[in-house]
């Protein structure tokens, strides 16, 4: 079972943004890998801490694991620490263990080692039919990326180092203070291009274009972002890849509409089908499905069918398809359809009369929302 996200940083749910933040960096350092060679429980502790701190400093990521404990998460996207890289880590909180000072060799620190900087992310946008939404789909999209150009060789830059940073020790009222300001050489990647092909641009870089496979889970919303790791511009030298990051457009469907994880459909039927009852065939987001109409059915109806809406993303089960009844009053009458009616006004069986189980408007609408 999974330790819980605010006694893996030691904090407790109040905490604030800036507390979430110096506990992290307190566990960070603690069980960092410079400082704990080959010790593998460390290294679960390190990453379990950056699970912890890049949910709790996320606001809405946050309120919903206080709502939902790990289960807000399971399978639609948290980044599950346990199964990223150290360079995904240290790439994704840069701003953190870039602040050490004395710095970690390899990471960005101030040591001297070697700084592994992440290459920019890619947007697009990917537009989605209900059917896609209510089953989950695998889309293959053509996507233009910044990659390292073939025979493209670096070298460390020697302005600094390879660590990106350059040191500077000034003398103040207050004593010696150190400073530390990106290398205005290599831009802070710790590299430069030793051998440059002729078709790469001043960064060793050349446009290329690749199709990328997108699995995309049943439940999404419009708007909601995904994230393809590795899938963006290249970084030069040996940086990391940025990432695609995939826009959700969820496309209007011609008779269903969507309400959350439910789904509503206005069903009109003629005075005929409803003072008679009938059998319907119905379009659900998975295909047809057959309802009964009981005789006598009234306009305002609401019949709902169990588990033909759309997946819960967080994997709650499925939500439900509503048909609302309407029935449809004809404008146009021949002489006999209008002579007919014309004797129904005074038939007792045709006097509204309802009964008093049968909710008003007014409280059908309160149930919905509710």
């Amino acid at each position: 079972m999974k330790k819980d996200f605010y006694e893996i940083l030691g904090i407790s749910k109040g905490a604030d943004a800036a507390e979430i933040k110096k506990a992290y960096r307190k566990k960070a350092i603690e069980y960092h890998p410079d400082k704990n060679p080959g010790d593998k429980q460390a290294e679960e502790n390190f990453k379990a801490a950056a699970e912890a701190y890049e949910v709790l400093s996320d606001p809405q990521k946050k309120a919903k694991y206080d709502q939902f404990g790990h289960q807000a998460f399971d399978g639609s996207g948290g980044f599950n620490g346990g199964g990223m890289n150290m360079d995904d880590i240290f790439s994704q909180f840069g701003d953190i263990f870039g602040s050490f000072g004395g710095g970690f060799g390899g990471f960005g620190g101030g040591g001297g080692g070697q700084r592994r900087v992440k290459g920019s992310n890619l947007r697009i946008k990917v537009k989605l039919t209900l059917e896609e939404v209510a089953n989950g789909v695998e889309k293959k999209i053509k996507v233009k990326r910044s990659v390292q150009a073939p025979g493209v060789k670096y070298k460390t830059c020697p302005t600094c180092n390879g660590s990106g940073q350059v040191m500077r020790v000034t003398n103040t009222i207050l004593g010696r203070m150190q400073s530390a300001s990106t290398c205005s050489a290599c831009g802070g990647s710790g590299q430069i291009i030793e051998t440059r092909p002729n078709n790469a641009d001043a960064h060793g870089m050349i446009s290329q274009e690749e199709t990328v496979s997108i699995k995309i889970p049943a439940g999404v919303t419009d708007g909601m972002q995904l994230k393809v790791a590795n899938k963006g511009n290249d970084a030069p030298g040996n940086g990391i890849p940025g990432d695609l990051i995939v826009a959700i457009e969820e496309l209007e469907h011609e008779t269903l509409k969507r309400e959350g994880e439910n789904l509503h459909l206005d069903l009109y039927i003629s005075i005929a089908e409803a003072a008679l009852g009938i059998s319907k065939d119905i379009e659900a987001v998975n295909g047809k499905v057959r309802i009964k109409l009981e005789e006598g059915i009234q306009s305002g109806k609401i019949l709902r069918l169990k588990n033909k809406g759309i997946p819960s993303i967080n994997g709650y089960g499925t939500g439900d398809l509503l048909v609302h009844i309407n029935v449809w009053t004809p404008k146009n009458l021949s002489k006999e359809q209008r002579q007919f009616f014309e004797k129904s006004l005074t038939d007792p069986n045709f006097i509204p009369n309802p009964e008093k189980s049968e909710k008003s408007f007014f409280e059908k609408v309160k149930d919905m929302f509710s």
